[in-house]
């Protein structure tokens, strides 16, 4: 019997943007340039990506989601086709049941107009199975009840009346309702006040070891990538410079970027000079 295919496959993914221009002087900029990597090991492990502004990082994210079409390449989702498989990919429904995303602003997440449990009914009916579809109120009260909230906080309430923080993990729990192989989480505590950011961040380590559901964390923070993941890339330029364990990475960088990035981490026996 062979083993599973894994959770996450990119292969050879090419993105460049603002192609052409008069006379075709304008090369463009290339966002990610071959970028190959695998998150094995089956459900619940969390790949870091790792990478200052303009490393590609966020274009490799939006393209795991289908909002950035690849110039090339492939990814795989559990071994489905989700970008550039040769005999097509799945469909638009298929791809929600495969992956969900968490953004980095919560508050750009939902509309201003509509309460925030509407979007958890909709999430049910739309991506749950049949019996969800038919009775949504236990899958949104089980996924409420996973981040901490219950069904009652939310009842009739728009994002005012949450805090940053209330409202990342509303999105977590509207996440997991469509129980997704993947969860694509871009720079998902950068915008929460700094004392809620690691209860968000082992949010995701409890849900991908309770639940089995995989992440793809996006930042530019070494320390929670280092702390958070199983498997982490550093990505440079489109490109990317460092793969594997963390704890490998940390004990014997091969590129002076991530060389560079830890040294920027602060310690108690240094004091950062501005």
């Amino acid at each position: 019997m062979g083993s599973a295919p894994p959770i996450l496959a990119i292969d050879g993914l090419q993105k460049t943007y603002g192609r052409g221009g008069l006379f075709g002087q304008n090369a463009g900029r290339r966002a990610l340039d071959g970028v190959s990597m695998a998150l094995d090991g089956g459900s619940g492990q969390i790949l870091a990506v790792v990478g200052e502004s303009g490393s590609g990082k966020t274009t490799l994210a939006r393209i795991i989601l289908r909002l950035v079409k690849a110039d090339a390449g492939t990814v795989r989702i559990a071994g489905e086709p989700v970008v550039g498989g040769p005999d097509g990919t799945v469909d638009d429904q298929r791809l929600r049941q495969l992956v969900q995303p968490i953004f980095q602003n919560p508050f750009e997440t939902f509309s201003l107009h509509l309460p925030v449990d509407q979007y958890l009914i909709r999430t049910a009916i739309n991506l749950g199975d049949a019996a969800t579809a038919r009775n949504p109120e236990p899958a949104i009260s089980a996924a409420l009840s996973a981040v901490g909230l219950r069904r009652e906080q939310l009842l009739g309430k728009g994002i005012r009346s949450f805090s940053g923080g209330e409202l990342q993990r509303i999105s977590i729990a509207r996440a997991l309702i469509a129980k997704p192989r993947l969860i694509v989480a871009d720079e998902p505590v950068s915008m929460v006040d700094a004392s809620l950011r690691m209860t968000i961040v082992n949010l995701f380590r409890q849900l991908s070891r309770e639940r089995g559901v995989a992440f793809v964390y996006i930042t530019h923070d070494l320390s929670t990538a280092c702390y958070l993941s199983d498997r982490m890339a550093i990505m440079r330029h489109g490109q990317v410079v460092e793969f594997g364990r963390p704890e490998a990475i940390l004990a014997a960088p091969d590129s002076a970027y991530t060389k560079a990035l830890m040294a920027a981490i602060p310690t108690l026996d240094r004091r950062w000079i501005d």
